[in-house]
C-alpha cells in the first residue's frame, strides 16, 4: 500500500490574549491564521503489532517519544476507534519552541485524515474531547483557514481573507510554553468576543498585540533587538511574536519586500533560522 500524502501547515497567532485563568489553564482569545511554511506527513497502514512514527528533517532532533501524534494514537485505540496500525514518517519544517504549532498542527491533520477517509466517525463532543487531551491548540488545526478564537471557546473561521507575507525568525533556543505561560501575572480585557472578518484587515492587526510578548522579551533580551531590527527592515506592517515564542513574524503587504527583508536579516543574523513564506 502506498503512502498518502498530507500537508500540516504552521499556524501562527496574529494576536493573542490572556484574559484569565481557571484550574490551571489560561483562558486565552487569539486571532490565528497559517502560513505555507508546512511539515510533510506519510501516513500508510501497516501490518504490525505497535504503530511507527518516524521524523525526520531539519527539526527532528529531541522530538520525546510520548509526542502529539503518539497521544492522538493512543486516544483512538482507548476509544476504539481505530484498530489498525499505521507508520506515519514525519518531515519537521517547522521549528520546535517555536510558537508555531507544529506539533499540534502534525495531530490536527492526521486526525483530519482519518475523519475525511471515513476511518473514524466523530460527533463535535468526541472531536472536543480528542483535541483536547492531545494539546489545547489542535482544535484549530482542522481547519487550516483565518480563525478567531474568542473567550468562550467558541471558533469563527474566515475564508478568503486578503495574504500577508510573513518573514518568521527564530533564534537558536526556543520557549517553554508552560514556563512563559507560568509567568503571566495580568489578564487583558476580552476584546474578541464578537468576531469579525474585518478582524483580518491589516489596520486592525496593528492595534492587537500578543500578550505574552513582554514576559518572552523580559527573559530573553536578545530578542527585543531582533524585534527593533526587524521592525526597521524595509517597512513591515507590523513585527509581532507567535504564540509563546520564540519566532518573529514581519508581516509585510508585498512578496517583494519580504524577499529583500530576507536576504537583509540573513546577512546580518547567519545564525538564525528564517524563512519567508505568507498565510493561505
Amino acid at each position: 500500500m502506498s503512502f498518502t500524502k498530507i500537508k500540516s501547515n504552521a499556524k501562527i497567532n496574529l494576536a493573542l490574549n490572556i484574559i484569565g485563568k481557571s484550574k490551571n489553564l489560561h483562558k486565552i482569545e487569539s486571532l490565528i491564521a497559517f502560513i505555507e511554511l508546512h511539515d510533510l506527513i506519510l501516513i500508510k497502514k501497516i501490518r504490525s503489532r505497535n504503530h511507527r512514527i518516524i521524523f525526520n528533517g531539519k527539526f527532528s532532533k529531541n522530538i520525546n517519544s510520548i509526542n502529539t501524534v503518539s497521544k492522538l494514537l493512543k486516544i483512538l485505540e482507548e476509544k476504539k476507534l481505530i484498530d489498525q496500525k499505521y507508520l506515519i514518517k514525519i518531515t519537521k519544517n517547522i521549528p520546535q519552541k517555536s510558537g508555531l504549532g507544529g506539533g499540534s498542527m502534525n495531530a490536527a491533520n492526521i486526525l483530519k485524515y482519518f475523519i475525511n477517509r471515513k476511518i473514524i466517525k466523530l460527533n463535535t463532543k468526541q472531536i472536543l474531547e480528542i483535541t483536547d487531551y492531545v494539546g489545547s491548540d489542535v482544535i484549530l488545526g482542522l481547519d487550516s483557514t483565518n480563525s478567531v478564537l474568542t473567550s468562550k471557546k467558541k471558533i469563527k473561521r474566515y475564508r478568503n481573507c486578503k495574504k500577508l507575507f510573513t518573514l518568521v525568525v527564530k533564534p537558536s533556543f526556543g520557549c517553554s510554553t508552560k514556563e512563559i505561560y507560568s509567568r503571566v501575572t495580568k489578564f487583558d480585557k476580552a476584546k474578541f468576543y464578537t468576531p469579525k472578518k474585518k478582524m483580518f484587515n491589516s489596520d486592525y492587526l496593528r492595534k492587537t498585540n500578543n500578550s505574552l510578548e513582554n514576559i518572552v522579551l523580559k527573559k530573553y533580551q536578545v530578542l527585543t533587538k531582533i524585534k527593533s531590527y526587524l521592525r526597521n527592515l524595509e517597512k513591515p506592517i507590523f513585527v509581532r511574536m507567535s504564540g509563546s515564542g520564540s519566532a518573529f513574524i514581519a508581516y509585510y503587504a508585498s512578496k517583494k519586500q519580504c524577499d529583500r527583508a530576507q536576504k537583509q536579516f540573513n546577512k546580518q543574523y547567519k545564525k538564525y533560522w528564517c524563512i519567508s513564506s505568507k498565510t493561505i
